[in-house]
């Protein structure tokens, strides 16, 4: 995975995010997940990958051509969850996490399956105004998953 050096943010660059559909950009997805939530936030490794890797529809997020961010979503018994979001340190207040919310919405909706299907994820507290900004709102009460506080949050 290429290194993104960054010496000022660049608010001219847009990100662009895509569909994984290669190994090796599954691969560049997974080095992400590894730095933002296995090193940066000190999940289990174990708690990180999961059996719906395969069944997911991943989603990689480019600055510069350099892999930076990730998402993820899946169906459920309870909708459509949307999850596993992580932006890189070095490339966070650049656009990049709501160029993935949007790109993952957009192909939520292109999905026949979806149709009527509820929208939700489990949001970090400090995520919550992202989720926000697309009309997402709190439901419930605050738990823990991962030792990290988190909401769920559905989309109104």
């Amino acid at each position: 995975m290429k290194k993104v050096k960054r010496k000022k943010k660049n608010k001219d660059k847009m990100p662009t995010v895509n569909k994984i559909t290669s190994k090796e950009g599954l691969q560049d997805a997974f080095g992400i997940r590894e730095l933002v939530f296995v090193v940066e936030q000190e999940v289990d490794a174990a708690e990180e990958y999961d059996e719906f890797e395969d069944s997911s529809v991943h989603f990689l997020a480019k600055l510069d051509g350099a892999p930076v961010g990730t998402a993820r979503w899946r169906f459920t018994a309870n909708g459509v969850k949307m999850e596993r979001f992580a932006v890189l340190k070095e490339a966070r207040g650049q656009g990049v996490g709501q160029a993935l919310v949007a790109a993952v919405l957009a192909d939520i909706e292109l999905h026949p399956d979806a149709k009527g299907k509820k929208r939700y994820l489990h949001a970090q507290i400090h995520a919550m105004p992202l989720y926000a900004k697309f009309g997402f709102q709190a439901v419930g009460d605050q738990f823990e998953e991962c030792d990290i506080l988190h909401y769920k949050m559905e989309l109104s």
